[in-house]
């Protein structure tokens, strides 16, 4: 199935498996990659050497496209586009959007840039930067997300920018692929849906948490971080939902403290971190030092199997998933899905 996304990217088929913290390492987009979608590392929770070391893993593996998912607000971040740069990957993400300069160095390199946004403006705002495609999270996506559903969120952004677009939040089938196509998009990314695969290394207790989960299971809450943040609803946050403001900052310094053992972070550096996403917002001290920390969060879970530590960043898709297929297996049955829909749909009139 050949659309904009394909052409852009040159993947066989116009799925992305999106860039997932802990998740998505190269097994997973090597995986993901081989099937015919567009695999992407996840960066921000690697150092610099094991950014290099996953892309030269995974160009090891498969000779086919993918891409790197990168923070712009890093402080590395140019490091890490010069190693998209010299390591000739195809295509460079971001979770949040990136400078005019950051992609105008991208671009000059040959790589494709597709940021991630939640709003039109932000899409109109790189387009007019020169982003080569755009990726748009309605609010049924997993993670930090918006409130405004992808049905609503997506022909808005298609109508408004004339750059590829591709839809995510809420796809786990074919139906939705072509849903998307409807709308005027290039392709679908999905998350959750990649997470239960047979490909991905989170752990089994883990993925049986997500099978097991209802759609009336998958919460939206800023008791985390201050930010709203799609996840699994677990006795843990539940107990912060709960807490007062003494008692979860309490919990907070306490679960900072572990988490902190295993990081190898100082106090210094989990405040700083902490404060830098509260820049701007309005963040009590226990959700500064869990935002310092919600990476190790997400770890203790999607690593370590700790769900009792741990928080599942998911999409509502989640409720409705019931296997764990392999990442071939996944994509071709979208596809097939898709071109049967397609084949079957009642002509005009």
């Amino acid at each position: 199935m050949e659309t904009a996304l394909t052409k852009l990217t040159g993947v066989r088929c116009p799925i992305v498996q999106t860039g997932m913290g802990w998740v998505a390492g190269p097994r997973l987009v090597t995986a993901a990659a081989e099937a015919g979608a567009l695999g992407v590392l996840a960066s921000a929770t690697m150092t610099v050497e094991q950014l290099r070391a996953a892309v030269r893993e995974v160009k090891s593996r498969t000779n086919r496209p993918f891409g790197v998912n990168l923070r712009a607000d890093a402080g590395d971040a140019r490091e890490r586009v010069g190693i998209i740069v010299e390591e000739g990957v195809k295509v460079a993400s971001f979770a949040l959007a990136p400078s005019r300069e950051l992609i105008a160095e991208l671009k000059d390199a040959g790589v494709v840039v597709v940021p991630s946004v939640g709003a039109r403006r932000h899409a109109e705002k790189v387009a007019a930067w020169g982003a080569d495609a755009v990726i748009v999270q309605g609010g049924e996506g997993g993670g930090h997300t918006g409130e405004v559903a992808t049905t609503v969120l997506l022909p808005q952004v298609v109508d408004a920018v004339d750059i590829p677009v591709v839809a995510a939040g809420g796809f786990h089938d074919g139906r939705g692929l072509v849903a998307a196509l409807s709308y005027g998009a290039a392709g679908i990314a999905m998350g959750t849906r990649f997470l239960l695969t047979s490909d991905s290394t989170v752990p089994e207790a883990v993925k049986a948490k997500y099978l097991a989960a209802t759609v009336k299971d998958v919460t939206v809450t800023t008791a985390v971080d201050g930010l709203p943040h799609r996840m699994l609803r677990t006795e843990m946050v539940a107990a912060l939902e709960r807490a007062g403001r003494v008692r979860a900052l309490a919990q907070a310094v306490r679960r900072a403290a572990g988490f902190r053992k295993v990081s190898g972070l100082s106090w210094t550096r989990m405040v700083r971190d902490g404060l830098a996403m509260k820049h701007g917002k309005d963040l009590t001290w226990s959700q500064v030092l869990l935002a310092a920390n919600t990476p190790m969060l997400l770890k203790a879970s999607m690593v370590e199997g700790r769900t009792d530590l741990g928080v599942m960043a998911s999409g509502q898709v989640a409720g409705v998933i019931e296997d764990l297929p392999s990442c071939a297996e996944l994509v071709d049955r979208v596809m097939a899905e898709a071109e049967h829909v397609l084949r079957t749909l009642p002509s005009p009139g």
